[in-house]
């Protein structure tokens, strides 16, 4: 034994031959090298800073932004903190809308392209190739200029139905009011929910015990509409719909936005969608076509096939590409500035102008767009690892 530990021993190669040994100093000297550059970085920059006389910290966040940020109660006397939480607020704003929308869009051409109709498909393709092959500025700009503009101004602003107040500065729609017993409400509403969310998972265990029907959907979503009508009559209508009304060039009541956040967010879910329809397409050919023949052979319709069979397993391939679709509609958003929307680059870009350190406002956005780049890509993720496959 003691000769064979000697073998072992000796035949291990010595340490600065061993790869262990390698990569783990390679990593270090690596580490090294990159906090060095970035401590020589930041060491020039606020050397050059403070010979400029501009300032190294964040204490200007509460000084006035010195301009009036529209559509907002924020004034040229609000610090430029709050006026950036306004900027981020409009910038989540464009993502929160423009997302759903421009998925719902890219799935349904995705499918079109592949539809055996000559007029679907092609509609579908020439929709592809026309705005996936322009920036994205230039369909921006186009729909605020040659669509946005084109409306009536705010002084002869349209009342379609008496219930939508439509110009070229603003467009509203009818809104909500929370009345007496709304607190009561929504906490109602989220016991439902609590309720639903078991029955969902009690529904699946059933399929999967017995094999019978689910119907999570059914019983779920129903258990919410009927808590929902239920206790909205029983409390006494907790929520009022409020419709906008035009009184000299104020609107009240309603929900309003301004008609450039509308270009803008149009604008890139249009041009996103298309890349989208690419990916729903690729993912859906991908599929191997004996599952399609096995569909028909167990004679589903197309919609059953297209809903039970492809699509499940289409979704696994398409999310990861169409996570980087997400985030560069969310980074493209930036180019609000075209038209004058005080998103989160906007609002920096004014501080700047107005004599603030650009810096650090340029980190703080930066940061803002590292933060929704994250949150999007952690919670896509998660639905990512949900409907991977289990292999044992």
């Amino acid at each position: 034994m003691a000769t064979v530990a000697a073998a072992a021993s000796s035949a291990r190669p010595p340490w600065w031959r061993d790869l262990r040994v390698i990569r783990v100093v390679a990593q270090v000297v690596a580490a090294v090298v990159v906090g060095a550059a970035l401590y020589v970085l930041w060491f020039n920059l606020t050397n050059n800073l403070r010979a400029q006389g501009i300032r190294t910290d964040f204490e200007f966040l509460d000084q006035p932004i010195g301009v009036n940020i529209a559509g907002s109660d924020i004034g040229s006397g609000a610090s430029v903190r709050r006026a950036l939480l306004v900027g981020l607020k409009n910038t989540a704003a464009l993502g929160a809308v423009g997302l759903p929308i421009l998925t719902v869009v890219g799935v349904l051409i995705g499918i079109a392209r592949l539809s055996s109709n000559w007029i679907v498909s092609k509609l579908a393709a020439a929709y592809v190739e026309l705005f996936r092959n322009l920036p994205p500025l230039l369909i921006i700009v186009f729909a605020f200029r040659a669509v946005v503009l084109r409306l009536p101004p705010a002084r002869e602003a349209a009342t379609p139905f008496d219930a939508f107040i439509v110009s070229n500065l603003s467009i509203s729609v009818p809104g909500f009011r929370a009345q007496d017993g709304f607190e009561t409400f929504w906490l109602l509403m989220a016991v439902a929910l609590a309720v639903a969310v078991a029955v969902w998972v009690w529904r699946t265990r059933v399929f999967v015990s017995t094999g019978a029907p689910h119907r999570r959907v059914l019983w779920s979503v129903g258990l919410i509409l009927v808590v929902a009508v239920v206790g909205y009559l029983a409390i006494g209508r907790p929520i009022g719909v409020t419709l906008p009304t035009l009184e000299g060039r104020a609107i009240r009541g309603g929900f309003t936005g301004f008609s450039s956040f509308f270009a803008v967010m149009g604008g890139l879910a249009l041009y996103t969608a298309s890349h989208v329809a690419e990916i729903v397409r690729g993912s859906i050919q991908a599929i191997p076509r004996g599952q399609g023949e096995a569909a028909n052979a167990l004679a589903l319709s197309g919609f059953q096939r297209m809903r039970h069979v492809i699509l499940p397993q289409a979704t696994r391939i398409a999310i990861p590409p169409t996570i980087n679709q997400y985030l560069n509609y969310v980074k493209n958003t930036s180019l609000a500035i075209a038209v004058g929307f005080a998103d989160f680059v906007v609002i920096a870009f004014q501080a700047i102008g107005n004599g603030q350190p650009a810096p650090q406002l340029i980190l703080l956005v930066m940061a803002g767009y590292l933060f929704f780049s994250l949150i999007i890509s952690l919670v896509v993720n998660v639905l990512n690892r949900r409907l991977q496959l289990v292999t044992r």
